[in-house]
Parts: C-alpha cells; sequence; structure tokens
C-alpha cells in the first residue's frame, strides 16, 4: 500500500511539473520582452499599385506590404486611379481605419493628407532608440510630398553625414512604404535607386507627386 501510494505521488508529481512547464510555455507565447502580444488586424486596398495589405493591432500599424508584381497604369491620369478597401475586418481597430483613409486620400486627393491624422505605429522598429528609427522619422517629419532627398542629405538631416551607406539599410528596413516615404530617397546621380517594391513602383509613385504638386500650383 505504502508503495502504491509513493507511487501515486510520484506520477502526481510528474504532472505537475509538466503541467507548470506548458503554463510556463503558454506565459512565454503570450509574452514577449514582458508585453502581451499584439492581435493582429490586417486590411487589403486594392490601389493603382496593386494590392496593398496593412497589419496592425489596436495600439498601431505593424507592417504595409506591396504588391511586388504589380503594375501601375501608365502616366498617372486622375480617371485610373482609385484605391479602396477590399478586404478587412467588420469592426476594424482606429489605427487600421486612419491609415486606410490616409492611403486612400494620398492616390485618390493628395492634398487631403496633411488634414488627416497619420496612424500610430506599433512595429519593433519604433519601440527602441536607433540610427534606423532616427532616419525613418526624419524622413517623415522633413521631407513632404513631392520633394527628393539623396541618400547623403537624408544622413545630414539625421544628424551623420557620413552614414549614407546606414540610410539605405535603413529604408530597406522600413516596415512601412507609402506613409514613411523612402520612395522620395534618390541617389545624388539623381537616379531613383532600388525600392522594395520594385523600381517601376518607385517611379510611379514620384511621378504621381510630381504631377499631383503641378496641379495644386496652378
Amino acid at each position: 500500500m505504502q508503495n502504491i501510494c509513493i507511487l501515486i505521488m510520484t506520477v502526481t508529481g510528474k504532472v505537475l511539473q509538466v503541467f507548470n512547464m506548458a503554463s510556463r510555455l503558454v506565459q512565454k507565447m503570450a509574452l514577449k520582452d514582458g508585453k502581451a502580444q499584439c492581435k493582429m488586424m490586417l486590411a487589403v486596398l486594392d490601389s493603382p499599385m496593386g494590392r496593398i495589405e496593412i497589419s496592425g493591432c489596436e495600439t498601431g500599424i505593424h507592417e504595409l506590404s506591396l504588391q511586388k508584381d504589380a503594375m501601375p497604369p501608365n502616366g498617372t491620369k486622375e480617371a485610373s486611379i482609385t484605391c479602396e478597401l477590399c478586404e478587412g475586418p467588420e469592426e476594424m481597430t482606429e489605427p487600421l481605419k486612419q491609415c486606410t483613409a490616409w492611403l486612400s486620400a494620398y492616390f485618390c486627393e493628395p492634398w487631403v493628407t496633411e488634414k488627416l491624422p497619420i496612424p500610430s505605429f506599433h512595429h519593433p522598429i519604433f519601440e527602441q532608440a536607433s540610427f534606423t528609427r532616427q532616419v525613418l522619422w526624419t524622413l517623415l517629419r522633413d521631407v513632404k510630398f513631392g520633394e527628393t532627398v539623396s541618400y547623403k542629405q537624408l544622413a545630414d538631416l539625421a544628424g551623420n553625414s557620413k552614414a549614407a551607406r546606414a540610410v539605405g539599410g535603413a529604408m530597406r528596413s522600413n516596415p512601412l512604404p507609402i506613409i514613411i516615404p523612402c520612395h522620395r530617397v534618390i541617389c545624388s546621380s539623381g537616379q531613383t535607386g532600388n525600392y522594395t517594391g520594385g523600381n517601376h513602383l518607385k517611379e510611379w509613385l514620384l511621378s504621381h507627386e510630381k504631377l499631383q504638386k503641378e496641379k495644386l500650383a496652378y
């Protein structure tokens, strides 16, 4: 009888040990760096640049993903420019609503974007101080619609004139293209340079902004 009790206690102890390990694993999965993992939502826009996927949570936008094989229309005629929500949750978070509204305005009524709130961001790149974060914030703040800046000029603006190469790395790391306008960063020679979504998309974005800015000037 005593042996049976010892056996039951041993088995029970192992079960509790496994349970505790499982609990710690669940806790570890639910927390990252001491913070609860986000409940992600996805919205998709049908734009002149193909599908734009917006992922985010209640706190902010995590990423914008461009369709790399998209073929934007030749030219930037207003009649061919539409941007509509084609997929999304029934109830979107405020950052998702703001992001879809901002992008729709950017393509169809770009002069309205200055009056619209930019959605909050919740990508890890913005949570810790780094040169990349500094470059992205500087680009968002200082390089306006219809303007361009060279990699070296942006490095100067971000506080390190010798870091033009690092600026290129920051552009490749940009999780929020279009909103953080890495397409406005070009080579000192005047060439457009590379773009994560494809060089043809970068050229289209620059042409779109140039045309719209010229219209506003009249």
